[in-house]
């Protein structure tokens, strides 16, 4: 396992979608693993391959809650319900904070390090970490969502993804 580089915006992999995974192997188990110990590494509660400058569908969440840690590869949104407003953070813009509107329900379909199909339905912070990080994969980053932004004494608490 491994600590990989974050890759700071600007970066034309942090602002293009992702291509699918096709191959689950030990390769995949790796990268996996690296982006676990890439993320704990930078206090981060999520990561995105295109993140540690790879063009693909995968990220990571823990939000260090019974959810433990959950690997999503191609994910994607099946249902979104309610509203939340709350302050985001990522780990590709130091030291930027902002408020952001996201849905407070996600339920997803992805697969897991083995090719297995799964279904997940998260709320509140989880639901948040979650679409942030699939967002990455099209592309879209946070500042995009940005209602505005937030000056350090305004954060208390508040995670990187």
């Amino acid at each position: 396992m491994a600590i990989r580089k974050i890759v700071m915006y600007p970066a034309e992999v942090l602002e293009k979608k992702c291509t699918p995974v096709v191959k689950f192997d030990r390769k995949l188990a790796k990268l996996l693993d690296d982006m676990y110990d890439t993320m704990i590494e930078h206090d981060g509660v999520g990561l995105a391959a295109p993140q540690i400058g790879i063009d693909e569908q995968i990220a990571i969440v823990d939000i260090d809650d019974e959810s433990g840690t959950i690997e999503m590869i191609n994910p994607h949104i099946i249902n979104t319900s309610g509203e939340q407003t709350g302050p985001e953070g990522c780990l590709s813009f130091p030291d930027l904070f902002g408020e952001v509107t996201r849905p407070n329900y996600v339920k997803i379909e992805a697969f897991n390090r083995k090719g297995k199909k799964f279904t997940l339905e998260a709320e509140g912070f989880l639901a948040r970490a979650i679409q942030h990080e699939m967002d990455h994969l099209d592309g879209v980053l946070f500042t995009s969502k940005v209602s505005r932004y937030l000056e350090e004494d305004e954060l208390k608490g508040v995670e990187s993804e």
